[in-house]
């Protein structure tokens, strides 16, 4: 039994030259020569590490033996005799592709194909990154691009709205958490990676894409959506309510989070509060760090904020703890999720629940907890792999992914519900964006789960009033 050397660097030998990248690793040169029919000549460059070469099988390709250098390491890997075999079956496939298929492709398509593939059967998460997409997940970090503003998971084979984007085209379409895209431009989204998803959606500013949603008790339905530059401000809604309660909103966790709610921390917490609301309703998630940044403040220095487990044996468990100086450790605090809290909003939710410092209140989370590593590739400039690694947990060791958090206190907002809040929230923290004239009448517009917060804060404050000496 053999142990070949790591798939990718193994790989390299045959793939390298099918997409034109220039020169790489070196092969050990054949020791004879295997004849090869019904197949096109192999690229300039191609090497296929033979030793010692067997007769052609009966597919026409050669029966590869891993070089003597890599049998060292065979002992103890159940998949090492087949490696090389399957590596050839690969080539083999794509070498078909690039002679009988009925429209001519370059070899760097096919083998950007093969990627694309490979890394899409994993899980919806992870996926090989050509340079424009690395650019757009950049951008993406940086709380900045142009598309229709959809966060999206995938759910039994379909993409799904997370949470649609605060001030985006899909919010004031009225796009709404839960949402699934059947069909884009009329073609289905089913069983379409989670890339391919996102490619169809952006576009030049401007521009208009037509997406067909289902959503719960009612018929599939069509949505114009007008592609536009998106800037998210990561905190909304700063103020005081009414009976000294604090209240911020968090939309995202970007590269500037942590900072502006440290600011907005700061400003609120001059007032004589007994109380703060952090919503998290609708919040997507984003990067580990800012949710980390958010999370801090609220715990005592040294707590578990989350844990991350990967493949036994492959990659190391990390814990990360709550760090800094400026804590707000004594204020009563309640969070509030719903089916939009997804990612790092859910690792904030559940450092808190699991602290026993929050009371959470809404409905149960999304449920999209998963590490994901953007790992660039050495072969090819600005092309990457975005791998998902582990999962997170919680302090105490529940994990997030595929089961959310349940809130302590649940109240249901149904979606036609939210949407009213949503308009009326819209009206008070832009009134420069809705003229009165342009207003609809709201009196159903009720945040119960706001309100809830609120009773349930003033609550704890009487109570704590009432057992002071």
């Amino acid at each position: 039994m053999f142990k070949p050397v790591q798939l990718p660097c193994a790989a390299v030998v045959f793939l390298l030259a099918l997409s034109g990248a220039g020169a790489g690793p070196q092969a050990a040169q054949p020791s004879g020569e295997a004849a090869v029919t019904n197949l096109p000549a192999l690229p300039r460059g191609l090497v296929l590490p033979l030793t010692n070469a067997p007769a052609v099988s009966p597919t026409n390709v050669p029966a590869v033996t891993p070089p003597a250098a890599a049998a060292d390491e065979a002992v103890g890997d159940p998949d090492a005799a087949s490696v090389y075999e399957d590596i050839a079956l690969l080539t083999e496939a794509m070498l078909m592709v690039r002679r009988h298929y009925v429209d001519e492709l370059a070899y760097r398509d096919i083998v950007y194909s093969a990627l694309h593939g490979m890394l899409s059967t994993l899980d919806p998460h992870s996926a090989f990154l050509e340079p424009r997409q690395t650019g757009d997940l950049k951008e993406d970090t940086e709380a900045r691009f142009v598309g229709i503003g959809i966060e999206m998971g995938m759910r039994n084979g379909l993409p799904l709205v997370i949470a649609p984007i605060e001030d985006s085209p899909a919010q004031h379409a009225g796009i709404l958490s839960g949402d699934a895209i059947l069909a884009i431009e009329g073609q289905p989204a089913h069983m379409l990676s989670l890339d391919q998803v996102v490619k169809r959606l952006r576009g030049l500013p401007g521009t208009s894409v037509r997406v067909t949603v289902g959503r719960d008790g009612k018929d599939p339905f069509d949505v114009t959506l007008v592609r536009d530059q998106i800037r998210v401000s990561s905190v909304k809604g700063v103020r005081v309510l009414d009976g000294r309660i604090g209240y911020l909103r968090v939309t995202q966790f970007s590269a500037p989070t942590g900072g502006e709610v440290a600011r907005a921390l700061a400003t609120l917490t001059t007032n004589d509060l007994i109380g703060m609301v952090l919503d998290l309703r609708d919040n997507p998630g984003g990067l580990l760090d800012q949710a980390i940044a958010v999370a801090a403040p609220f715990l005592r220095d040294k707590t578990v904020i989350v844990t991350t487990r990967g493949r036994e044996g492959s990659v190391p468990a990390e814990t990360f703890r709550a760090e800094g100086k400026r804590k707000r450790v004594d204020l009563p605090l309640a969070v509030l999720i719903n089916r939009g809290t997804a990612s790092a909003a859910e690792i904030v939710t559940g450092a808190l629940q699991d602290a026993g410092r929050a009371i959470i209140i809404g409905e149960k989370s999304f449920g999209k907890a998963s590490v994901q590593k953007i790992l660039p590739l050495a072969t090819r400039e600005n092309c990457t792999v975005k791998l998902t690694t582990a999962h997170y947990y919680t302090p105490k060791g529940r994990q997030i992914h595929g089961s959310g958090i349940v809130p302590d206190i649940v109240v249901p907002l149904p979606p036609s519900a939210w949407r009213l809040v949503q308009t009326r929230r819209a009206y008070e923290e832009r009134p420069e964006a809705y003229p009165p004239s342009e207003r609809q009448a709201l009196p159903d517009a009720v945040d119960t789960q706001l309100q809830r917060a609120v009773d349930v804060l003033t609550g704890v404050h009487v109570f704590g009033s009432a057992r002071q000496p």
